[in-house]
């Protein structure tokens, strides 16, 4: 019981201050649950996906440059990351051996460009919420302040004190509300697109890693080919071979 008047006593107060407020104050509220469900579904979106935790792929990174490619690409056969996607891809494909390394880059930059543009679905909106939040509450009060000063010019000789102190509470009500809104909003946003950000590093950093690792592969094959055929695989000596 006690925790439903507790509730019931918050709901009433926002209605109040809804309708003190007027319509520009029930527009930032709608402003303000839209809000409320799209950091909802970015954070469950982001927990889910694991957006900005590159451990498991910078460990699989790691082993594979190591010379343990079996046990790197089975520590994430079935990825969850973005960045373990690519990375996994870049594995996938550097072991088949005939694709370049241009067109494995290729790839991997459609996979990370669609799996991040994913993710930064919904940011747009909330950084759309964050500005335009604060300007309506600015709207609200010169609004409420217009209509302030106007109650007070028809009011002639007998003016209340009162009655103008409480128009401009009214009218600053509103620009309290939309920075309410726009500051969590703000710092949530910032957070989110940070979180992206380390997604999209760790995606550069660890698939060049695995690039790296292949050209290396492919150089140590071209040398023990050269060998076996006992040439001097030496920049040096091709050059003098060509001439």
């Amino acid at each position: 019981m006690p925790q439903t008047n507790i509730l019931a006593q918050v709901i009433n107060e926002a209605i109040a201050l809804i309708d003190a407020g007027g319509p520009v104050v029930a527009l930032i509220a709608c402003l303000s649950m839209i809000a409320g469900a799209l950091v909802l579904t970015k954070a469950v979106q982001f927990w889910k996906e694991g957006v900005g935790r590159s451990g498991r792929a910078q460990k699989a990174v790691n082993l594979w440059r190591a010379g343990k490619k079996q046990d790197a690409m089975g520590l994430i056969q079935a990825p969850r990351t973005a960045s373990e996607e690519c990375v996994c891809a870049a594995m996938n494909l550097s072991t088949r051996g005939t694709l370049t390394r241009d067109q494995i880059e290729d790839e991997i930059s459609r996979r990370a460009v669609a799996r991040l543009h994913q993710q930064q679905w919904g940011l747009k909106a909330l950084d759309a919420i964050g500005q335009v939040a604060p300007l309506l509450g600015l709207f609200g009060t010169v609004l409420g302040m217009i209509e302030a000063f106007q109650n007070l010019q028809s009011a002639g000789n007998s003016v209340d004190p009162s009655m103008l102190a409480g128009g401009i509470w009214v009218a600053l009500l509103t620009t309290a509300a939309g920075l309410a809104v726009a500051m969590p909003v703000s710092l949530l946003l910032t957070f989110f697109e940070s979180r992206i950000d380390h997604e999209r590093v760790a995606i550069e950093t660890l698939s060049a890693g695995v690039l790296l690792a292949f050209a290396q592969d492919k150089a140590d094959i071209e040398t023990a080919h050269l060998v076996s055929q006992n040439e001097d695989p030496s920049p040096a000596a091709r050059v003098a071979n060509a001439h």
